[in-house]
This record gives structure tokens, sequence and C-alpha cells, in this order.
């Protein structure tokens, strides 16, 4: 059978395949993810908006996708490119297939291409802009698209939350507010099976909304793009600090070190996967992470924010959390409520609730 699809790199690189998903050319940032499953979280998680995601693990699709494994409600990811599709899956929970889902919400996928040589070039070039298109555009057209498209920086507004909502625990200890810049749905569920209420506010709710709540402690949410375009966010995490204990995580983790006057620059390739390790410099355990950011805190920018390094990275010594003990603000750039793992991690979120406890005691 001959290809009947491609990716077009801007530096004129070309990878051929097979369509599945939905049919429609687009331009999208290409990105890597070196997770061996998961593949419903990555296409549902709101952190790939405007992304084309290569699977370096050959398989994707044998078990299909079930009601109850989405990490948000209406996938944005931009594109999805694998080795070999699998369109049968084995899984009594399965509902649909992953090209159902995808032909759905609109969403480009692209088999049968070299994903060993494609991540290579990635890693070694960069990630850069993508065009998905048949196989039969010439060269110079895709090209030129690409030249003329450039990759929108609206994309927290566009998958934040429009409205607030409130998701209740069993029995509630605390009560979160959640910042909903892109927010995966666990990070929902690992609160509330802590006996947390979270009230979930739109990316750009101000500090005064906010405090009206009378929240016993604050959560800034995962999401994509770059931290520096979210400046209400920012200005609002900056108005709130040392009134409330704060928790942040990937790009949360990003808007606080923003707002105590840190600075953040983009990675060639991004880190994206669930095996990276991270060194934790306060109990100097090894954990093993699952990560999805273009973004990292520059090390040398935290010189008299209040602000001290507690996690690393051990394949590239770039910061993987900070904390104010001061203000009770602490951050990581991992995920660790991370589905389907894995679950180094979660002690974070009881971190959050020893937080809440102390201040509520010392009220």
């Amino acid at each position: 059978m001959d290809f009947n699809r491609k990716i077009i790199l801007e530096d004129g690189q070309e990878y051929y395949g097979y369509a599945f998903g939905d049919p429609d050319d687009k331009v999208c940032e290409i990105v890597f993810n070196t997770s061996m499953v998961g593949y419903q979280e990555i296409i549902s998680d709101p952190s790939y908006t405007y992304q084309a995601v290569v699977m370096t693990y050959p398989l994707i699709g044998n078990y299909g996708m079930a009601d109850d494994d989405y990490e948000t409600k209406t996938p944005t990811i931009g594109a999805l490119v694998v080795r070999e599709y699998n369109d049968e899956p084995s899984n009594f929970r399965s509902s649909a297939t992953l090209s159902q889902v995808m032909q759905k919400y609109k969403i480009p996928g692209i088999y049968g291409v070299d994903t060993r040589k494609l991540t290579r070039s990635i890693r070694d070039y960069g990630s850069r802009k993508a065009f998905i298109t048949d196989a039969s555009t010439t060269l110079e057209a895709g090209l030129k698209i690409l030249a003329d498209t450039s990759i929108p920086t609206n994309a927290v507004s566009k998958v934040s939350c429009q409205e607030i909502s409130v998701v209740c625990p069993e029995k509630e200890r605390f009560h979160v507010v959640a910042i909903d810049c892109g927010m995966k749905m666990n990070i929902v569920r690992s609160l509330t099976a802590r006996g947390c209420k979270v009230t979930i506010v739109p990316w750009c709710t101000s500090a005064d909304t906010i405090k009206e709540f009378k929240p016993d402690g604050i959560f800034i949410s995962n999401g994509p793009g770059d931290p520096t375009d979210v400046t209400q966010t920012i200005d609002t995490i900056r108005s709130l600090t040392g009134k409330f204990p704060i928790f942040g995580i990937c790009l949360g983790h990003q808007i606080i070190s923003l707002a105590y006057g840190a600075k953040t620059y983009k990675l060639k390739f991004g880190h994206r996967g669930g095996n990276h390790p991270v060194r934790n410099l306060e109990t100097n355990k090894i954990e093993i992470t699952s990560q999805n950011h273009s973004y990292a805190v520059d090390a040398n920018s935290l010189d008299g924010t209040g602000l001290t390094v507690t996690h690393i990275n051990l394949l590239d010594h770039t910061i993987e959390g900070v904390k104010c003990e001061k203000d009770k603000v602490f951050s990581v750039q991992y995920h660790p409520e991370s589905a389907p793992g894995p679950q180094d991690s979660a002690y974070l979120f009881d971190r959050f609730l020893k937080l809440m406890e102390e201040e509520k005691d010392n009220a």
C-alpha cells in the first residue's frame, strides 16, 4: 500500500506514513513522548495543545479507549504520530478505538512512520514546527505553509474552564481553590480522595475573587505553552503568596517561580514521558517521574527570590521543584498524580494537606 500521509518539518525533512484519526492537514509543534503506556491520558492531556506527539513506544491503540480514563472531557492535542497503530483493541473496558476518538475531536494521526529516526531528529535539532498533510503535497508548498503559520500563544485560555465549578469529596477536610490552566482530571481526583473540596476557577480569576472563597489552600495546575504568556495568573499568585498555602504542578511550578521573580527558558526538546529520574534534595531519594513540559526554571535567576531548590532532574540537572518555606509555597515540575503512573511522588499531595492543617492550627 502506498503512503497517503506525510510530515514535513520546517527544516525540510519529510516522513511518510498512513492516515488514521482525522484527515485534515495541520501545523503543530512536534515533540516526543517516551511513555510505554497511557496513550489515552496523553491525547486527553491539555498540556499537548497545538503539539504533534511522536510516541517512541512502537505499538499504540491496542487497548482502545476507556470512558473513565480521560484527563479532560474535550482532548485538544494537535496530532499523534506512531510506528504501528492497532485498530482492533483487546480490552473489556474499551468503548471506542483510538482512531474513532481522534476523528470525533478532529485530531489527525499518522502511522507507519520511522519514529526512531524522527525522535532522534527532535532530540538532535530540537522541537520545531511540523506540517501533517497529504503525501502528494510538495515540499515547496509545505514549507511555505509552515513559514506562514505561527503556533498560537493562547493555549491556556483555550483549555481552561470558562465557569467556576465545585467537586466535593465524600468527607470534607479542606477547601482548595484550583486555578485551571489546563488541569488534568486526575489532579482533582487526587485532591478529593484526600478529603479536599475543590473549587475549580478559570486561569484569569483575580486574587480578590479567590480570597472570597476563603480557601484553606490554593493549587495551580499544569497547562500548555509558555508560562510568560499567562501574566494574569502570575499576578494573581504574586498577590496570594504568604496568605494561603500554595501548591503548583508543571505550568503551576513555572508560574509560582515567575511570581517570585525567577525566570524561565525553553528547553531544546522538553521532557515528556514516565521515566525521568528526579532527586529529592531534602531526602536524597530518587523518584521516577512522569513529565510533560517545554519550559524550565532558570537556576541562575533564583538568587534573591526567596525560593530554594528541592528537586533536580538527573538527566539534564534542570530544576524539578522549589519551595518558599516562610510562605508555605512549593511546586514541582513533574506530575505526582500521573496516570497510569509512576506513583513515586504522591506524597506531595499529603505535604500540601499538612501545610493546610498547620495553617488551620495557627489561625
